[in-house]
């Protein structure tokens, strides 16, 4: 059955105000996961202000639904090292408008191939943390599986206990609607508080789970994906093998392919039928991502008032921002999300358990944090020691001064440590001994978080620990008897090809974006 827009109820534009937790009604997440690709339309607005006079942008993006969430976080976020931003996207399973009425039945059955509107629920089945370096350098994002099993957060900071990532918005969204109700707030009033106490538990949960501050948000949910691709088909995909599944409806051949909206949708969403289930979704998303922008960038989209309006008619109805967001000033500081230059990666896991009676990805959360700080460390410019040493593999040592303490035994090996160390571009620091200890370890002052990473990584030590002993700015590595001299590979694991993402630890391979990758 076609889609009919105007059967649909409308969204009131309103700007969401911090609610505290949800909707009484505890249904259990629908099977039916959230598009993943929804969040490539922030990456869509970027570029359109890029595009068009400021005048026409404020008359395109007047009415843009915002949110306060990212003000209830700040407090707990942690802190810059840089002036780069970090930006997560956000695509909430919801089968629900804006204010809270469900989409038709006939709708979301025929069109979206997504089940009864009844099973919906505000699962964010899609994270993609993105960074965009002070210096205007290669972009780097995160995609975080929905399933990784981490203690989630409230907006205020406090936990809700253990439970799958995407499930914070949820939890925080049905403990919101069930206080409020109770003081008698209703309609789209509880809805949109009742979000914003999704939205702020996740910005929480992602800010603890990463060890990184969240400087802007986009919010996107199924009806959005949809209304998008409607207005950008046909959408080149590409794909390695043929398939054909009957849960999401993808039934496509392989190699290079042009799909509509429906179709689109069917992509994004399989997994049953895919070597690796989720984590092959995850990067069919980026993929469709990378597609998509390059589809916008190549068509000439920017300069055609006619199509600009149609999305931001879309954007405007189904798409969240946080209210900080100046969108045009962000354009300028990014222009390589227009030129492609930017890598998609998945955040590893460990493996995979039964937890409360449902499948869940492990984790080891202190290693997520290690990779993504390294990644999103400070730019080049601002990286390079005070010598601009580089290590070999030619990623810069973060600046820091690094003291060695020999609790190894063995004489005169404290001295042999600093000299490999700052080698690889390290300030040298002083020298001396410990008491005698079994492994090595790395411990830092402020400041010095992302060279610790490296070395620690470097000297296969573990994860590097803060401590307020130590001065700013200051590494202090004490040698234990497993002390082994650094190597000089990449400084910290970064997601890359792997035969098993369990057994490795290894989420698979990297996406770039500029072009149109083939994936499963």
């Amino acid at each position: 059955m076609p889609d009919n827009p105007s059967s649909r109820p409308q969204n009131r534009r309103r700007k969401s105000s911090p609610g505290s937790p949800a909707d009484g009604r505890t249904r259990r997440p629908g099977w039916v996961r959230v598009l993943r690709a929804l969040v490539w339309v922030t990456s869509a607005v970027v570029l359109i202000a890029c595009g068009v006079t400021w005048f026409t942008y404020r008359s395109l993006t007047n009415g843009l639904t915002t949110s306060d969430a990212l003000d209830a976080v700040k407090k707990n976020a942690p802190k810059h090292l840089d002036s780069s931003v970090n930006l997560l996207l956000i695509g909430l399973d919801s089968r629900k408008d804006m204010d809270g009425n469900d989409l038709p039945k006939e709708f979301v059955q025929d069109q979206l191939h997504a089940g009864s509107s009844e099973i919906g629920y505000y699962n964010t089945n899609t994270l993609i943390l993105m960074h965009i370096p002070a210096d205007g350098g290669k972009v780097s994002a995160f995609s975080i599986p929905r399933d990784d099993y981490v203690e989630t957060l409230n907006g205020d900071g406090s936990s809700q206990g253990e439970h799958k990532i995407k499930e914070a918005y949820a939890n925080a969204y049905t403990g919101a609607s069930e206080r409020l109700s109770k003081q008698g707030i209703k309609g789209p009033d509880l809805e949109g508080k009742s979000r914003e106490a999704g939205r702020e538990a996740t910005l929480a949960t992602v800010q603890q789970f990463t060890g990184v501050p969240i400087d802007h948000f986009a919010e996107v949910n199924l009806l959005g994906f949809y209304d998008i691709a409607k207005v950008l088909q046909p959408i080149t995909v590409c794909l390695k093998h043929p398939v054909k599944d009957r849960y999401s409806g993808a039934d496509f051949p392989a190699g290079v392919q042009k799909v509509d909206a429906k179709q689109a949708l069917a992509f994004v969403r399989q997994r049953h039928g895919l070597d690796n289930g989720d984590l092959d979704r995850t990067r069919r998303q980026q993929a469709f991502i990378s597609s998509i922008t390059h589809q916008l960038k190549d068509e000439g989209l920017f300069g055609d008032l006619g199509k600009l309006q149609g999305l931001f008619g879309v954007l405007k109805k189904d798409l969240v921002l946080d209210s900080t967001w100046q969108v045009l000033d962000f354009a300028q500081q990014a222009p390589n999300l227009t030129g492609g230059n930017v890598e998609f990666h998945t955040l590893p896991i460990t493996g995979f358990a039964t937890r409360k009676g449902e499948s869940v990805n492990l984790v080891d959360a202190e290693k997520i944090k290690a990779i993504v700080q390294q990644t999103f460390g400070p730019s080049p410019a601002s990286s390079a020691s005070p010598e601009g040493g580089d290590d070999k593999a030619g990623a810069k040592a973060a600046p820091a001064t690094v003291d060695v303490r020999n609790g190894n035994g063995t004489g005169g090996l404290a001295d042999t440590a600093l000299k490999a160390l700052t080698a690889l571009g390290y300030t040298a620091g002083d020298t001396g001994n410990a008491a005698a200890q079994a492994h090595t370890t790395v411990a830092y002052g402020a400041g010095a978080q992302q060279a610790a990473a490296q070395i620690a990584s470097r000297l296969k030590s573990g994860t590097a620990t803060a401590s307020s002993a130590i001065p700013a700015g200051h590494v202090r590595v004490t040698l234990g008897r497993d002390y082994t001299p650094p190597d000089n590979k990449a400084p910290a694991p970064a997601p890359g090809d792997s035969a098993s993402a369990a057994d490795s630890g290894d989420s698979g391979p990297v996406v770039k974006a500029g072009g149109v990758p083939c994936v499963n």
